[in-house]
């Protein structure tokens, strides 16, 4: 069975407890599988539906220095617009400023969903030029320049190297 599979059959499930009279959350089904497979990963019952929603909802968003939008975004604009629709909180609008303002600091071991995940570029190991939104094992939402916004591993070279550290948002 695929991992997709899984997820349907959970829905299944809890519909049929929820018709027997007991009372399971409402979720919609069909916008949770469709996060799975867009973000090709496994949403649990317990994992924060709305961030996987809304952030599947911008893959393959082109990048745009400076974007804000789903015509095209850069990093900290995906992390800014998340963050706002998902958890109502405000971010700056630079990722070394998400860093030093909207954040405090947690260790890679320590993620968390919803942590932001930042980068440095090689050049300068104390000034963030890249963030990210975790999500779970070890992968990122994020957005590249080539690709638009893509799921990342935290295990890539690029990334292992270019690594500077997660922050939980105030």
């Amino acid at each position: 069975m695929t991992k997709h599979t899984h997820i349907l059959i959970g829905a299944i499930l809890l519909i049929l407890l929820s018709a027997c009279g007991t009372r399971a959350p409402h979720y919609n089904y069909r916008e949770l599988a469709q996060a799975a497979i867009r973000l090709d990963m496994d949403i649990a019952m317990d994992d924060n539906h709305s961030l996987y929603v809304e952030a599947a909802k911008w893959i393959g968003v082109p990048y745009r220095s400076g974007g804000t939008s789903r015509r095209g975004v850069d990093c900290s604009g995906l992390t800014y617009n998340i963050y706002r629709k998902v958890y109502r909180k405000r971010l700056e609008r630079n990722s070394d400023e998400q860093r030093k303002e909207n954040c405090h600091k947690i260790r890679k071991g320590k993620l968390r969903e919803g942590d932001l995940v930042f980068f440095h570029n090689g050049r300068n190991k104390h000034r963030a030029t890249h963030v990210g939104i975790y999500l779970k094992n070890n992968r990122f939402i994020h957005t590249s320049s080539s690709q638009g916004v893509i799921v990342s591993t935290l295990d890539e070279p690029y990334y292992q190297k270019c690594w500077m550290q997660g922050g939980r948002v105030r």
